[in-house]
């Protein structure tokens, strides 16, 4: 029989590279599925609504999570084996069918957007045309849709010319999202009435990702603003808005979120022992948090760019002895070990 499962917030139902037999459906409660770009290696969020399954493929694919599902608040959901999941199908058809049909013309839409874009001749805009489906979801008040098609933008053309607009119209989605859901909620305001209103690069209207733009704390929003900062390689302005964020203890999800990104300026600024010194204190207080694993792994690179080839492996070895280990986070482990042997 299915079973319905209690999350503590911060807890996590499942990591990415577990091999699983379950399949979820939220009832209720806030779960995020985190995941990295392929191309990228950026961190992606996407919050799953109530009455959603997640977990689906791998299940039935029998092969390893692509994502985490992390517990946001207290969350309520129901758990499936495969075959439960299938009877489930078999017994209400039109209702699961439909949900699927739906699902899979959503996936379809945006693939074709994002191929017609791919095969455009040498004359047309990808960037700006990847920014326009951002825009047309949003008006469309599709919300999941244009929060994916925003980061994406932000992910390729992180100083492209829209970035400004794209950051800002990507928050007030999530934020829409989180209190509306997809279909509701108002109209986002500063959308471009025009191919290229907004090609300056001027910021949207009140409303638009600002603090009056669907429930974003300012933690949240100085947060994104920081994130994008960092992609642009500008290391120590990322870093202030962080510490600022870390201090403010207005949002505590951002907060901590924060403080790891600290730790990843200083690494990157090649601060290292700032570096061990932060992600240390990092795991210490945060022993639960879906970050330690990558703490380590920086603790680890950090000894190792200073030469300490004894205690970078030890970090090494404990990061690979915490069953499980998502698949690139093992790959990256595993090729800086080789790299310490190599250097013996």
């Amino acid at each position: 029989m299915p079973k319905p499962i209690n999350y503590k917030a911060n807890s996590v139902i499942y990591f990415r590279g577990d091999m699983g037999d379950k399949i979820y459906i939220l009832k209720g409660g806030r779960i995020s599925l985190n995941s990295n770009d392929i191309e990228t290696g950026q961190e992606i969020h996407d919050q799953i609504q109530t009455g959603e399954f997640f977990g689906v493929k791998s299940a039935m694919g029998k092969y390893p999570r692509e994502e985490t599902a992390l517990v946001l608040t207290d969350a309520s959901v129901i758990a499936f084996t495969v075959p439960e999941f299938e009877e489930l199908v078999a017994k209400n058809t039109r209702v699961i069918m439909k949900m699927l049909k739906v699902f899979s013309t959503q996936l379809r839409r945006m693939h074709a957007k994002v191929s017609s874009l791919l095969s455009q001749d040498a004359d047309s805009d990808p960037e700006e045309g990847l920014y326009r489906i951002g825009e047309y979801y949003l008006r469309k008040k599709e919300y999941s849709k244009a929060r994916y098609a925003f980061n994406k933008y932000l992910t390729y053309y992180p100083a492209g010319r829209f970035h400004k607009d794209a950051n800002q119209f990507a928050q007030t989605a999530e934020a829409y999202l989180l209190k509306y859901g997809s279909g509701k909620g108002p109209a986002a305001v500063g959308l471009a009435q025009s191919p290229h209103a907004t090609e300056s690069g001027g910021s949207p209207k009140e409303g638009a990702g600002s603090s009056g733009g669907g429930g974003l704390s300012n933690a949240a929003q100085k947060y994104y603003d920081a994130v994008s900062t960092f992609s642009r390689q500008q290391y120590s302005e990322a870093l202030s808005v962080f510490k600022e964020i870390a201090s403010s203890a207005d949002d505590e999800e951002y907060v901590v979120k924060a403080l790891f990104e600290i730790g990843r300026c200083l690494f990157t600024m090649n601060q290292f022992d700032g570096a061990i010194k932060h992600f240390t204190n990092f795991v210490q207080h945060y022993p639960k948090s879906p970050e330690l694993k990558d703490a380590l792994f920086y603790v680890g690179q950090s000894y190792q760019q200073k030469g300490e080839s004894e205690r970078a492996k030890s970090f090494y070895t404990k990061i690979l002895s915490m069953e499980p280990v998502e698949d690139g986070l093992k790959r990256k482990v595993q090729k800086a070990v080789r790299s310490l042997e190599e250097g013996a």
